[in-house]
Formats: structure tokens, C-alpha cells, sequence
């Protein structure tokens, strides 16, 4: 018999638990991955929503010698042709945030007490729906900015259902241990999000943006049939499914037995001596030959209850995270809407190019959140992770503000940078803090309080995500300067929320994640 090549041998080696984790992890990723990269196209359209057609009037000139009849309204796409074009814009953002950050309240609340799958699986459909009616706007010609701006509240509305119910699910499988490196590893999904979606975007940007929009779309409403088939809420889903799958004809023996509101089921399999090594290897673990050992069951009666709004907000650091992310988010997210918009005017650079150039914010995000999850990790301190960064953040953006405006080589390195700093805290907070206190240890066990505990950070951190794009639309009215002093003053309030549990994480005797210090209640 020939041997086991060693690539399967490698793969065999991991276990059934192993593989599930790593199934969830991708999963979700994607899952996620397809919420942002349906966001992403509004800030790549916008240059095209108002365009600049000052070049084509140029050209007309000189080639007839007759004074051009083009302006701004000619090639822009009604009702964004007007001179308030910044005001409508933001507008949209804030009427697709607003939504998000008040249904963010109650997705978390509605989450806990539905079957996760199901939940997110209707909610990417509708968000596929929605994201593909904007884009059917170009199709059908439509100029009503009230259409506009209610596909933008239905979809700021359904996508809420996405946050808290990934990070439930990968904060079910995952344990505390490397919660930082896995989730700043996992949480790269915003950043590859915004990337592919500034490429689909900005390929059919300048010929059919409608395209921009429904190619999206169509990538969520798929990947949430994806969700439908193959999402794994809990592991103890797994060992109801194995509980009631067993097959009589391969125990030797079982007992059922009810310790502490759980039911144990107690198997022994017969025992195959006839088995070669090689097809042992090859069998799964519980296929083999194996002592008595216990499968708990959880019942349902045994489950422990959603805990409330007011039970959430009570969890030491959940108030302080949640207002820091408020800030922080803020800045992340007037970034996410309005850097395309910024390099356009700034760079003088057509929205294809600008669309491609914005990306490199969000790679730098991407090492940005991992770099925090490892640094906490190793410090055990998630608080003053994000402090330190917080810091680094705020000259930095006044930097970048000075350096766009000296050519592209600067600007690619501080969009890099500012990357980094500004989405480490975010991504950290969103992702291992939120796991961490979901699953504070004044929770007594009950993991059902992480939706909920998830929506809240998140919902208040919208907050400012809404704020964010519309401060920014009113203030570039009176230049670009105005909107990076109020990004930067954003992060030292960030930075100041955080205090009190820096000084706490500095004076512990111990170095460990916020979830375990001892806090003091409010």
C-alpha cells in the first residue's frame, strides 16, 4: 500500500474543531468584505455625480474659436449639478449613516434573540437589493434626490444587521488567548472591502456608474445565499448536529446523563483491529477507536438570557470605548466618503485615478489593525494600544494635509501612514475590545451579551461616522484645511475618553486585555 503523501498528511493533521474555526474565520471575512465593498462606490461616483468640465470647455474654445456654452451643469447629473454639490453629497452620507448608526441599536438587541444565519443572510439580500437601485438610478435616469436619499436610508437601515453578527460568530469560536492578532488579522476585511470596491467602482466610473453600483450589488446579495448555506453560529451547533447524526450500528455503548442543566452524552466506538495506520490517519478522530469521552449537549432551557440596553451600558469600559470609537470613527469614515473627492480636487487627478490612489489608505489600514491587535496582545493593554496611536494620528493628518499638495510620492507614503494610525484604534475597538467585554467576566459566562454589547460600540461609533461626511461637506465649503482641523481635533477627544482606562491599565499589576481588569462601575 503506498503512503499517505505528506500535503494530506499535513491537512489530516488538524482537527475537526481546527477546520471549523478556519471555515468561520474565512467566512465571515468575505461576508464583511462583500458590506464594505458595497459602500464603497458612493465615494468614487461623486466626482462623476459633479464633474469639472472646465478641460472640455477649454477645448471647444480653441478648436472653434466660439466661446464654450459647457459648464459644471452640463456634465454633471442632476440634481448634484448645482452649486451646493458638496451639501447634497454629504447629505446622502449622512442620510445612509444616520440610518446605520440608529438601527445599529437595535440590530444588536434583534440579533441576539434570532438565529444569526437567517438574520444576516435577509439583510445582505435587501442590501443587495437597495445598493443595486442606486445604480439603476444611471439606467433609468432618474434626478430625484429623494430617491437618493431613501435608497440610502433602506440600505443604511439593513446593513446594520451585518457588524454585530460577524463578530458574534467569530467571537464564539475564538477565544481570548490571540483574540487581538486574529481579529486585527480578521478585521483586514474592511480595508479589502474598500479596496475591491474602489476598483469595481472606479472601472465603470467614467463610462456607466450605474455599473458602479450594481455589480456590488449583485456580489453581496450572492455572498449572503453563501451565508445561508454554509454560516456555523456556535460551536455547540456542531455537537447538536454530531448529538443527533450518530449511527447506532458504529457504538459499542451510551448513556445519557444531566449534570448542571446539560445533557451529556457518554459514546464508545467499536473497536477495528484490522485498521492500518495509514487509514487511521485518514478516518476523522471520532471515527477510531476512543475511550468513553463526553459530548455536552446544551439545551435550550439551559440557555442563559439576552441581557438588556441598560445591562450592556453597566459592563465596566463599554461607555468610554463606545464614546472613543465615536471619534474615531468619525475620522475613519470622512475619510472612506470623501478621500476620492479630496485627491480629485487636490492632485488634479480624474476620478478613476483618484479612486485607485485612495486605496493605499486603506492598505495602510489594513497593517494598521493588525499591528494593533499583535502590540495589545503582547501588552495586554487594548486601551492604551489605541491611545498611543490616537496620538501619533492627529500630527500626522495635519501632514498629510500640507504633503498631498507636493506631488505623488509623498502623498502615496502619508496616505500609508495616516492609514495605519487612524484605523489600528478603530479596527481594535470594533473587533477584540468589543469580543473582549461582550464577554466580561461580570457576564458570569453569558456570551449571548456580545450582539448586543458589539451594536452599542458600533452604533455610537456611527454616530460619528454620520457626523463625520457631513461636517465635512459643510466645511470644505471654506476650503479643505477647515476639514482636517476638525479631524484632528477628533482624535484628541478620542484620545481623552480614554484616559481613565489607560491610567488603570498603567497602574494594574498585571498586564491583561481591558475585559479582565478590574474597572470600577460608573
Amino acid at each position: 500500500m503506498a503512503p499517505v503523501p505528506p500535503g494530506i498528511r499535513l491537512l489530516v493533521s488538524f482537527n475537526r474543531d481546527q477546520w471549523y474555526r478556519a471555515l468561520t474565520f474565512i467566512l465571515t471575512f468575505l461576508l464583511y468584505t462583500s458590506f464594505h465593498l458595497s459602500r464603497k462606490p458612493i465615494s468614487i461616483v461623486k466626482s462623476e455625480l459633479h464633474r469639472n468640465c472646465s478641460s472640455l470647455s477649454e477645448l471647444t474654445t480653441v478648436v472653434s474659436n466660439v466661446p464654450s456654452l459647457h459648464s459644471d451643469m452640463d456634465c454633471s447629473w442632476k440634481p448634484f449639478d448645482k452649486s451646493n454639490y458638496k451639501q447634497l453629497l454629504g447629505a446622502m452620507d449622512y442620510s445612509f449613516l444616520c440610518a446605520y448608526a440608529v438601527g445599529m441599536y437595535l440590530s444588536g438587541i434583534i440579533g441576539e434573540r434570532l438565529p444569526i444565519r437567517l438574520y444576516l443572510t435577509v439583510g445582505m439580500l435587501c442590501s443587495g437589493l437597495f445598493t443595486c437601485l442606486f445604480g439603476l438610478g444611471y439606467v433609468y435616469n432618474v434626478h430625484s434626490l429623494a430617491f437618493y436619499i431613501f435608497v440610502q436610508v433602506a440600505n443604511g437601515l439593513v446593513q446594520t444587521t451585518g457588524w454585530p453578527s460577524v463578530v458574534t460568530c467569530i467571537g464564539n469560536w475564538f477565544g481570548k488567548g490571540r483574540r487581538g492578532l486574529i481579529m486585527g488579522l480578521w478585521n483586514s476585511h474592511t480595508s479589502v472591502g474598500n479596496i475591491l470596491g474602489s476598483l469595481i467602482a472606479g472601472y465603470w466610473v467614467s463610462s456607466n456608474w450605474g455599473l458602479s453600483f450594481i455589480v456590488p450589488g449583485l456580489i453581496i446579495a450572492a455572498m449572503g445565499v453563501v451565508c445561508f448555506l454554509f454560516l456555523i453560529e456556535h460551536p455547540n451547533d456542531l455537537k447538536n448536529m454530531y448529538a443527533q447524526n450518530l449511527s447506532p450500528g458504529n457504538l459499542a455503548a451510551h448513556s445519557w446523563k444531566r449534570t448542571n442543566g446539560h445533557t451529556e452524552v457518554y459514546l464508545q466506538y467499536k473497536d477495528n483491529k484490522n485498521q492500518s495506520y495509514d487509514t487511521e490517519l485518514l478516518l476523522p478522530q471520532d471515527s477510531i477507536c476512543v475511550p468513553v469521552q463526553p459530548v455536552v449537549v446544551v439545551k435550550s432551557e439551559s440557555e442563559p438570557s439576552a441581557i438588556s440596553f441598560m445591562g450592556a451600558l453597566r459592563i465596566p469600559g463599554v461607555i468610554e470605548f463606545s464614546l472613543c470609537l465615536l471619534f474615531a470613527k468619525l475620522v475613519s469614515y470622512t475619510f472612506l466618503f470623501w478621500l476620492p473627492l479630496y485627491i480629485t480636487k487636490a492632485a488634479h487627478l480624474d476620478a478613476k485615478k483618484a479612486g485607485d490612489l485612495s486605496t493605499l489608505f486603506d492598505v495602510g489600514g489594513i497593517v494598521g489593525g493588525i499591528l494593533a491587535g499583535l502590540i495589545s496582545d503582547k501588552l495586554g493593554k487594548r486601551a492604551t494600544t489605541c491611545a498611543v496611536m490616537l496620538l501619533l494620528a492627529a500630527p500626522m493628518l495635519y501632514g498629510f494635509s500640507l504633503i498631498s499638495k507636493l506631488g505623488l510620492g509623498p502623498t502615496i507614503g502619508m496616505l500609508l501612514v495616516c492609514g495605519g494610525l487612524v484605523n489600528g484604534p478603530y479596527a481594535l475597538i470594533t473587533t477584540a475590545v468589543s469580543a473582549d467585554l461582550g464577554t466580561h467576566k461580570s457576564l458570569k459566562g453569558n456570551a449571548r451579551a456580545l450582539s448586543t454589547v458589539t451594536a452599542i460600540i458600533d452604533g455610537t461609533g456611527s454616530v460619528g461616522a454620520a457626523l463625520g461626511p457631513l461636517l465635512a461637506g459643510l466645511l470644505s465649503a471654506g476650503g479643505w484645511d477647515q476639514v482636517f482641523y476638525m479631524l484632528m481635533t477628533a482624535d484628541f477627544l478620542a484620545l481623552l475618553l480614554l484616559l481613565r482606562l489607560v491610567t488603570k491599565e498603567m497602574t494594574s499589576s498585571k498586564s491583561h486585555p481591558i475585559s479582565a481588569v478590574e474597572l470600577k462601575e460608573h
